[in-house]
């Protein structure tokens, strides 16, 4: 995810060392089996998250669909028992990224306050 800027990745495979580097946007859910996914990941621009609920619809249609575009027997696998490995999965989330929905969230709030006080 080197220079990822936006979008939604979930990655089933080991990664290499240095994750994150240079991710500015978007958001990667790592299938994290073995657990040492934090030492692989360079944790100068993303911080890791447990998976939300908001998520779980997010991570389990991009499985779907990875498994009907390239037959991937992991991607059912994962999909068809998503309760029993949901766990599993780390959300990275960008600082920048981060910090940008956060702004959005608080001028999103503040245009609703100046509806209902107008």
């Amino acid at each position: 995810c080197e220079y990822m800027t936006g979008g939604r990745v979930v990655i089933l495979g080991p990664t290499g060392r240095n994750f994150g580097a240079g991710m500015s946007g978007g958001i990667a859910y790592v299938y994290d089996t073995d657990g040492k996914f934090k030492s692989r990941c360079n944790m100068s621009m993303v911080e890791l998250q447990a998976v939300a609920a908001e998520d779980e619809a997010t991570i389990r249609d991009l499985l779907y669909k990875h498994h009907k575009y390239t037959g991937s027997p992991a991607a059912k696998m994962i999909a068809d028992d998503f309760n029993g490995h949901k766990e599993l999965f780390v959300k990275v989330m960008p600082l920048e990224f981060k910090r940008i929905l956060a702004e959005k969230a608080k001028e999103k709030e503040l245009d609703l306050l100046e509806v209902s006080d107008g």
